[in-house]
C-alpha cells in the first residue's frame, strides 16, 4: 500500500463520523473523572486472544472487576483472528473512543520468530461513541512492505498539531530480503494522520539498534513522557522498560533523555513489559499519583508501579490491596466518567 493510501485510511478511521452520539460533546479535558477502564487480552488461545474489559471500583484506580462475566466484548474476523495487546483512547471532543489491537494470533500456531518475519502488517480498530455500541472491525494496513510485523499499536492526539500520532512496533528488513529471512530487530514506527490533505508515511521513530516495543506516552505539563520496552539492554545494560521524555512527540531517539531505566530491578519485581501509565482522578482514594501498569509476564501479569512524581520517579509496587483483573496482559488503562461506569456495568454485567 501506497502512502498516500495508508493516510486517507487511518484519516477515515479517526475522523469518522460512524455512531454519532445524539447528545453534545464535551472535550475531553472538561469531564470529570471518577473512575478507569482497563482494556486487555488473556492468553495464548483463541478464546484468549479477543478484546476484554475491566472497570475500577469508583475513584480506586488500584481495584478492578472484569466485565461481561469475564468474556470478551470484541472478537476479529480479520487477519490473523487473533487479538492481542489492545489500547484504548478517548478522542479530544470526549465524545469518541478508540480501540487499536495487534492483529496475531499465537495460540492458532504462529511462532514469535514467524510473526516477527512474516506476520501481520495490520492494526484492527474499532470505534464507539459510548465505549458500549462499536463500529464495525478496521483491518487497516499501516507498516511498510520491509517491515514483519505491526505490534502494540497506539494513537495519541497531538493537539498543538491537530492530528493523530499513531505507533506501533515493526522488525524491519531489507528492501531486497523478500521472504524476510535476514537478522532484524523490532523499532517503533508512527504515522500522522489528520482531516487535511497533508499526509505522512510510516517512519522509524525509535531505533535503538535492539529491539524495542510496547511504547506509551502520556503528557504532563507540556511534556512527553514515553514509556517502552527495551528488550535488547543496548541503552540501559538491563532488559526492562526504560522512560524518556522530550518536548518534542515526533523527535529520533537523540531527542528523547531518560528519566529512569531498569525500572522493575529498582521496583523488585520480575521482569515486565507492556507499559500502561495514568494519572490518578482528583479524589481517587489512593491519592495523587502516576500508575505504571506493567505486566509482569513470567511471575503475577498485570502489577500497578507508583510513584508522586513523574518527572523524578521513584517506582514501586503499590501496596497492599490492589487488585488486577485475573490473567490480565498486555493492555491499556483510561480514566472514564461516572455514567461511563454505570454504563458499562449495565452492558457488561460482571456476573459471578
Amino acid at each position: 500500500m501506497n502512502p498516500f493510501a495508508i493516510f486517507l485510511t487511518l484519516t477515515a478511521i479517526f475522523t469518522s463520523t460512524h455512531a454519532k452520539p445524539t447528545t453534545p460533546s464535551t472535550p475531553r479535558s472538561s469531564l470529570t473523572y471518577e473512575a478507569y477502564l482497563f482494556v486487555y487480552f488473556v492468553r495464548n488461545s483463541p478464546g484468549g486472544e479477543n478484546i476484554f474489559l475491566a472497570a475500577s471500583a469508583p475513584g480506586d484506580i488500584l481495584t478492578y472487576t472484569p466485565l461481561n462475566a469475564s468474556a470478551p466484548i470484541l472478537t476479529s474476523s480479520k487477519g490473523t483472528l487473533g487479538l492481542r495487546g489492545p489500547f484504548i483512547t478517548r478522542a479530544p471532543t470526549g465524545d469518541k473512543f478508540f480501540l487499536l489491537a495487534t492483529d496475531l494470533s499465537i495460540g492458532r500456531g504462529m511462532s514469535f520468530t514467524d510473526a516477527q518475519r512474516v506476520g501481520s502488517r495490520h492494526i484492527e480498530v474499532w470505534e464507539s461513541p459510548d465505549l458500549v455500541h462499536w463500529s464495525e472491525q478496521r483491518h487497516v494496513l499501516v507498516a511498510p512492505p520491509e517491515a514483519g510485523n505491526a505490534w502494540a499499536p497506539e494513537a495519541y492526539f497531538d493537539e498543538g498539531r491537530g492530528e493523530w500520532f499513531v505507533f506501533w512496533a515493526s522488525s524491519l528488513y531489507a528492501e531486497d530480503d523478500v521472504e524476510h529471512t535476514g537478522k532484524s530487530y523490532n523499532r517503533i514506527l508512527y504515522a500522522t494522520t489528520s482531516d487535511s490533505v497533508e499526509f505522512s508515511e510510516a517512519r522509524v521513530w525509535q531505533d535503538a539498534g535492539g529491539s524495542r516495543y510496547d511504547a506509551n506516552v502520556i503528557e504532563v505539563d507540556g511534556v512527553y513522557h514515553r514509556f517502552t520496552k527495551d528488550d535488547s539492554g543496548n541503552a540501559t545494560g538491563c532488559r526492562d522498560i526504560i522512560h524518556e521524555k522530550s518536548s518534542n512527540l515526533s523527535a529520533g531517539l537523540e531527542g528523547w533523555d531518560v528519566v529512569a531505566s531498569c525500572i522493575s530491578t529498582t521496583a523488585g519485581v520480575s521482569e515486565i513489559e507492556g507499559p500502561a501509565v495514568v494519572k490518578s482522578n482528583p479524589g481517587d482514594v489512593n491519592g495523587e499519583k502516576y500508575v505504571l501498569f506493567v505486566d509482569e509476564f513470567t511471575g503475577r501479569r498485570y502489577i500497578p508501579l507508583v510513584t508522586d512524581d513523574i518527572s523524578k520517579p521513584e517506582w514501586k509496587l503499590a501496596g497492599e490491596g490492589w487488585v488486577m483483573p485475573p490473567s490480565a496482559r498486555h493492555g491499556g488503562v483510561m480514566p472514564i466518567t461516572a455514567a461511563e461506569r454505570e454504563a458499562l456495568l449495565e452492558a457488561y454485567p460482571p456476573g459471578e
